[in-house]
């Protein structure tokens, strides 16, 4: 705590601060500061929470070399105001601690189809406004990617308990291992009275490679290994293919779970990874090995055959093995289609994320949808900031046909 007032003192105060713009939900941190240094860390957190509802989540896991820290002006001749140590602090305080305020039940009934960022965000704004919500999730706990994606290392599963916890306080129901769209359809969920349906269902079915061998036994996919690493018997030698961030967490976890040698093969350089610097100083940290300029050829039950990138030109490219008893894909994921097989109304693009206007309005009457079911995947904190447009349009939308 004394650490984090140093930290706050040494803020500027900036006019026309760098790190509120650069910041993609627009947190108005010379404001939180001012207030967190006064000693008035319920105002810091109300603050913070009514400007985006996922500020402690977003002060553990947003990229801030790219956003808060990098853009602080301090941080030009020596080092940067670490805000998101302030943020965390203060958010943390005000979920655990704040019981949260409430306008008057309404009449009218909202459905959020996925638990996930996006969906937090629209039934904690929502809710406060007295609409009576109703979350749908697959899963059985509440929180999409932010709990079956992320790794405990990195974003505590107790931090989620509290949100849920606020959420119900707020009249919140939860309908946890429920599929949308087969069974269940947007219809059925009309028909029952729900006003305004929105979908954020994020993105679950992983891309594949589209080379001979990914239906082999010890080939697995990280956003599948990610939900329940513990289930998985992955030997000795792991090799990961690609370089984003889900791929070091993959990587981060295999080595938690007792794998000895872990290894990313990437088809460029050090210099092109993907995954932002913190996840890629932290496998480094943790002695995951990396072998570039590597494409996969080809997945056996003796490791991945590759052709070498970084031929020079007119030379046939080398080909080689690399040895290991299991081989974890991780580039990208796309969409589930439950929901739009079973719906008329519902268009998406050729990569099967919805079509939506820059409101959330889907092509279907009364259906919206953000998040990484629309844009791919994309930031927790960029999935909050939309999210705040989708449910003025929303309340905008119920109002407008009552």
């Amino acid at each position: 705590m004394k650490q984090l007032v140093v930290e706050a003192d040494r803020c500027l105060r900036c006019k026309n601060p760098r790190c509120k713009n650069n910041c993609p939900i627009s947190t108005s941190i010379p404001e939180v500061i001012e207030e967190f240094s006064k000693g008035q860390i319920a105002k810091a957190g109300e603050i913070l929470f009514k400007n985006n509802p996922l500020s402690l989540v977003c002060a553990i896991v947003c990229p801030h070399e790219s956003q808060c820290l990098g853009n602080c002006i301090k941080g030009i001749k020596s080092e940067p105001v670490r805000f998101c140590d302030i943020e965390k602090h203060v958010s943390k305080y005000y979920l655990e601690n704040i019981k949260l305020d409430k306008e008057a039940d309404k009449e009218e009934r909202v459905a959020i189809v996925g638990g996930g960022p996006a969906g937090i965000t629209i039934a904690f704004i929502l809710a406060q406004k007295g609409y009576k919500v109703t979350i749908f999730d697959t899963h059985d706990k509440i929180g999409g990617v932010l709990r079956y994606g992320i790794p405990e290392f990195r974003l505590p599963k107790s931090i989620l308990e509290h949100y849920e916890a606020r959420l119900i306080e707020l009249g919140v129901k939860i309908r946890p291992n429920t599929l949308i769209g087969p069974v269940l359809t947007l219809d059925k969920l009309f028909y029952d009275g729900y006003k305004a349906i929105f979908i954020g269902t994020g993105v679950w079915n992983p891309k594949t490679l589209n080379i001979k061998g990914e239906s082999l036994g010890n080939v697995h996919y990280a956003i599948d290994y990610l939900k329940a690493p513990e289930v998985y018997k992955l030997g000795d030698r792991l090799g990961i293919i690609g370089a984003g961030d889900v791929a070091m967490d993959a990587a981060r976890t295999a080595k938690r779970n007792g794998v000895k040698e872990v290894t990313i093969l990437y088809r460029k350089g050090m210099d092109e990874i993907t995954a932002t610097k913190a996840e890629l100083q932290g496998a480094l940290d943790e002695g995951v090995k990396f072998e570039l300029f590597k494409s996969p050829l080809e997945l056996t039950e003796e490791g991945i055959i590759y052709e070498a990138t970084n031929n020079p030109e007119g030379e046939e490219a080398e080909t080689g093995l690399f040895s290991c008893d299991s081989i974890i894909i991780s580039v990208s994921q796309s969409p589930k289609n439950n929901i739009v097989a079973n719906t008329t109304g519902l268009n998406t693009d050729k990569w099967g994320l919805l079509l939506t206007d820059d409101k959330g309005h889907t092509t279907r009457e009364g259906v919206f949808a953000s998040g990484d079911v629309v844009t791919g995947a994309k930031t927790v904190v960029q999935a909050a900031a939309h999210a705040k447009v989708v449910a003025e349009a929303m309340e905008e939308y119920i109002l407008r046909n009552k």
